[in-house]
């Protein structure tokens, strides 16, 4: 069976439970009392039974304490994902999604997500899920609009023409005459 890997010397277990109570991350401090078992003789199976974790891990811990201290015992932030797009802003004369697209240089007549996406792939080689693009124009105070079709030889003054309009709901009543009260 191997040996198992010696901690620093120049520490104790009462000094470790001491830098516990002093430490404002408590996956820091539980990390620092398990520890502190192995110092004062306990097992490293206590240890783990302490910090309910697995044996390796407690090597871990071991080998993290052993190159940097009690600070290498601080829970660690995992590598992130550089985000995808720091602006995804359409091509416009001002940059923004409020201006109109130019239908013979960008091939659509007014932006929906599916043509943002494509415009970033094309322009950029950015490939972003359009919600996420939904979610980016949020964030920089665009909504979406979702207009009424209109036909472009639509006669502007068609509408009003032939517009129904319903009869108002109510009604007033009509007057009674003196003639119909006295009967």
């Amino acid at each position: 069976m191997p040996r198992a890997i010696s901690l620093r010397s120049h520490f104790t277990g009462s000094r470790l439970r001491a830098l516990a109570r002093q430490s404002k991350d408590a996956a820091q401090a539980r990390r620092l009392l398990a520890l502190a078992v192995i110092y004062q003789g306990g097992s490293r199976t206590e240890a783990a039974r302490l910090g309910d974790v697995t044996l390796q891990i407690i090597r871990d811990w071991v080998l993290r304490f052993n190159a940097q201290g009690p600070a290498g015992l601080i829970t660690r932030q995992g590598a992130r994902p550089a985000p995808a797009a720091h602006s995804c802003a359409p091509p416009g004369a001002d940059g923004h999604p409020g201006t109109s697209p130019n239908t013979a240089i960008h091939g659509v007549v007014r932006w929906r997500l599916c043509d943002l996406g494509l415009w970033l792939w094309e322009e950029f080689r950015l490939s972003i899920s359009p919600q996420t693009l939904s979610r980016k124009l949020r964030a920089m105070g665009w909504r979406k609009l979702s207009a009424r079709p209109k036909h472009h030889a639509q006669a502007l003054d068609a509408i009003t023409t032939f517009k129904r309009t319903s009869p108002p709901r109510w009604q007033a009543s009509r007057p009674i005459s003196a003639s119909a009260s006295t009967r």
